[in-house]
């Protein structure tokens, strides 16, 4: 795939898939021209994609059905391949392709952008790519359960939480959920089956199991008592077809054409922007000078964590970030097993994350699971970067490098 160079499509183009292979980059025009007034409206403003990645992204915190979502949405384009394309080459069958584990990962743009925290020290791309894989394997996995299970062996797999999400996701009032979510605590405290494990063809309950579930909820739940059973069974039905919806959406690009319309995007409905003045905030010296500070940070602390291993530890990820040699190759090279390779570099990749993680909590960043996730994911572009730059021969000493000249490995 043609890696995008110019800063303004990078921002305004979106990937055009032939079959599974990868066609050509589509520039929409609305979001090529706002880029070119952008960067006319603000000539000291620098062409680096980092930069205009935090700047679209602090402008969609403020605006976020401004033409900020559209730019954020074509930065992560590649992202999104990148990290299809590896899914589909290293986990999954042949049935899957780039391009549904592509529309798969770029469905989940929005929530990237919220779960993202520019003062962590992070790159956006970088944090994608690592929440983009993780949720394209859990939809995998669920999209196998939801295809193959019958409504009712659906309802038992589901987690409350999972539930909680559907429903809400579905729309409803947080008084019905509350009543479907005790329906359905009922549904599987009764409806238990009789083979362990057996449960994906599931069948419906019959009359009587769903009387007991009835006299269970009203129990449990008098102030909303069901007077017919057949109620619960209608409330289950909508819960199922929630976690569908929910487990397995429709995905649906900003380009598509408005319903109803012979003409129009969905892109049209974006209000144009109204950012100057957080431009020229977010290009401040002082912000820049910050944010190179911390990366500075987090470089010296991988540098210092390095230096604390072991001759063989670092030779092997010398060997492995720098050389790009196998496991195997590796193996034959230092004369000792390849699963002995496989151990320590996944050793050494714990006592890095380590580090990095109480540097984190030394800067009171809590470490929820997507910030771990980013951490993993920073970890892995910087040791490339960091080998790259340094002199292969034995025993010399890793050089230092900022994360400000990290490139994606995937590009």
């Amino acid at each position: 795939m043609r890696s995008r160079q110019d800063i303004v499509e990078i921002f305004s183009s979106f990937i055009q898939f032939n079959a599974d292979r990868f066609s050509n980059w589509a520039t929409e025009p609305k979001l090529r021209r706002s880029m070119q007034k952008s960067l006319a409206q603000s000539p000291q403003a620098t062409t680096k994609e980092n930069f205009w990645a935090l700047y679209w992204h602090k402008l969609w915190l403020a605006q976020p059905e401004s033409l900020a979502f559209g730019h954020l949405y074509a930065y992560l384009q590649e992202a999104g391949y990148w990290a299809a394309q590896n899914i589909v080459t290293n986990f999954t069958s042949s049935q899957q392709t780039v391009a549904d584990c592509f529309q798969i990962a770029i469905a989940k743009v929005d929530k990237i952008l919220q779960g993202f925290n520019s003062q962590q020290g992070f790159n956006l791309k970088n944090y994608a790519s690592a929440i983009f894989t993780s949720t394209i394997k859990e939809t995998l996995r669920q999209r196998q359960e939801v295809d193959i299970c019958t409504d009712w062996s659906l309802l038992r797999k589901l987690s409350h939480k999972r539930l909680e999400e559907a429903l809400q996701n579905a729309g409803l009032s947080p008084e019905k959920i509350a009543s479907y979510l005790i329906a359905w605590n009922c549904f599987k405290t009764i409806y238990v089956p009789t083979q362990a494990g057996a449960t994906r063809q599931l069948a419906k309950p019959d009359s009587a199991t769903w009387e007991a579930i009835a006299k269970l909820y009203n129990s449990q739940n008098p102030s909303t008592k069901i007077h017919q059973a057949e109620t619960l069974e209608q409330w289950m039905l909508a819960c199922a077809k929630a976690a569908r919806s929910y487990l397995y959406p429709t995905v649906a690009s900003i380009n598509t054409p408005k319903p109803g319309q012979d003409a129009g995007e969905w892109l049209d409905n974006l209000p144009e922007l109204q950012g100057e003045s957080l431009l020229t905030n977010i290009i401040t010296q002082e912000e820049l000078q910050n944010r190179q500070t911390q990366q500075q940070q987090i470089s010296e602390v991988l540098i210092a964590a390095i230096a604390k291993l072991d001759v063989q530890a670092q030779q092997i990820l010398q060997l492995y970030y720098g050389g790009a040699l196998t496991q195997q190759q590796m193996a034959a090279q230092l004369d000792i097993k390849q699963y002995t390779i496989s151990r320590r570099l996944t050793k050494c990749r714990e006592e890095l994350l380590k580090a990095l993680a109480q540097w984190s909590q030394d800067l009171h960043i809590s470490l929820t699971s997507d910030v771990l996730k980013n951490i993993s994911a920073v970890l892995d572009e910087w040791l490339q970067s960091h080998y790259s730059q340094t002199d292969m021969a034995a025993g010399d000493s890793p050089t230092s490098a900022t994360l400000a000249d990290l490139k994606s490995s995937r590009e």
